[in-house]
């Protein structure tokens, strides 16, 4: 093979490598692609307790999706979107996993508040995000006001963009979703799962 033409296969290698890195970036970093392996990670669930993926993932089908902020309006919708389809996922093997830079006490406010029948992770670092890729930004303190009137301060280390991720029994990013439309992502987590098991 003449050199000339040696160059210009590895300039295009090149090429093709650099427009993979920019796709990832553009879709939120260097976390996985559909078809990686998802990265192990651990956190604090809404109960206080250690949760380490590697408890979860090959047992069911790991549903993990990140949102902005505890009990605001799109974020709210999402979360009833997943506990209204619950059992429809629980029956197909899938477990529900809600991330967010909020603390434990924001996540437990949220889920009493809403009902809601599925592990809520607290990121405030914005670590398991970084993991994923998922972008973040700045957190504080916001007042959340309930029906009977009463003001809580809910502290949030970090606000994570809306991404969600389906991995499968073999540990493989099988959705990777930059999420535009918060009421309807259950469906479309619905919509995959059912794919799998075809």
């Amino acid at each position: 093979m003449r050199s000339g033409v040696k160059f210009g296969l590895i300039l295009t290698a090149l090429a093709v490598l650099a427009l993979v890195g920019v796709a990832r970036v553009s879709a939120g970093g260097k976390g996985p692609m559909v078809g990686d392996k998802a990265p192990a990670f651990e956190s604090v669930d809404d109960q206080g307790k250690p949760w380490k993926s590697d408890d979860h993932v090959g047992k069911k089908i790991l549903v993990v999706y990140f949102y902005p902020a505890d009990l605001t309006g799109g974020c709210t919708k999402q979360a009833c979107g997943f506990r209204d389809d619950s059992k429809k996922l629980a029956d197909m093997g899938v477990e529900v996993v809600g991330v967010s830079g909020d603390s434990v006490k924001n996540h437990q406010l949220f889920k009493k508040v809403h009902n809601l029948n599925f592990t809520l992770l607290a990121d405030e670092n914005g670590s398991m995000a970084k993991k994923f890729g998922v972008p973040t930004g700045k957190g504080g303190t916001f007042k959340f006001t309930g029906d009977d009137g009463k003001v809580t301060n809910l502290v949030r280390g970090v606000t994570i963009q809306r991404w969600t991720f389906v991995i499968d029994r073999n540990g493989t990013v099988v959705l990777r979703e930059n999420v535009k439309d918060a009421a309807g992502d259950s469906q479309r987590v619905l919509d995959e799962v059912k794919k799998l098991q075809k």
